[in-house]
């Protein structure tokens, strides 16, 4: 347009048959390789944003994933310790009630003791007085044997003690031939 003629009256331009048909034809030739190239730009745009939106989903994906996980993670290991606090504390009562149940066993038991020890004492109390009373009632003599030595002539210890001899106190178990 630029090498064509004007044409007098107007804005018209005349031009070169030949060079604008080369021209046409070079438009043809490029036009279709750029539309191509453009088609090929955009479909890699197209695959370069289909594989970044993959790729993003992928990492949203996986941030959720760890995300719940350590979610899950926290939430086991805030229930494990509400678990153990509660373990804990359920032991220490139990060892409560079982260290107050057992004190309360023993003093019991040892009330018991007590009382069978005391009831035990009184026994051998009686039993030593008994034996006292025995032993006393042994060395002194009868009114019968008092009148047997003054007949005899013996002294009244001597027959005590052969009294004492011949007949065994009610604590002394008899003695057994054999």
């Amino acid at each position: 347009m630029e090498r064509g003629r004007r044409l007098p009256l107007g804005s018209s331009v005349a031009v070169d048959r030949e060079a604008l048909l080369n021209i046409v034809d070079q438009m043809r030739i490029t036009i279709p390789q750029d539309l191509r190239r453009y088609k090929e730009f955009e479909a890699e745009k197209d695959r370069y944003i289909a594989q970044a939106q993959s790729e993003a989903r992928t990492i949203l994906e996986q941030a959720h994933e760890d995300a719940a996980r350590l979610l899950d993670e926290q939430g086991i290991k805030r229930q494990a310790e509400i678990d153990a606090r509660r373990i804990l504390e359920r032991a220490h009562r139990e060892a409560d009630e079982v260290r107050s149940g057992s004190d309360a066993y023993a003093i019991s038991s040892l009330r018991e003791l007590e009382a069978q020890v005391q009831r035990l004492a009184r026994t051998i109390h009686n039993g030593l007085a008994e034996l006292m009373r025995a032993q006393q009632e042994a060395r002194e003599p009868s009114a019968g044997e008092r009148d047997a030595a003054a007949a005899t002539g013996d002294e009244p210890e001597v027959v005590a003690e052969e009294a004492a001899v011949r007949q065994p106190s009610a604590e002394e178990p008899p003695a057994h031939a054999g």
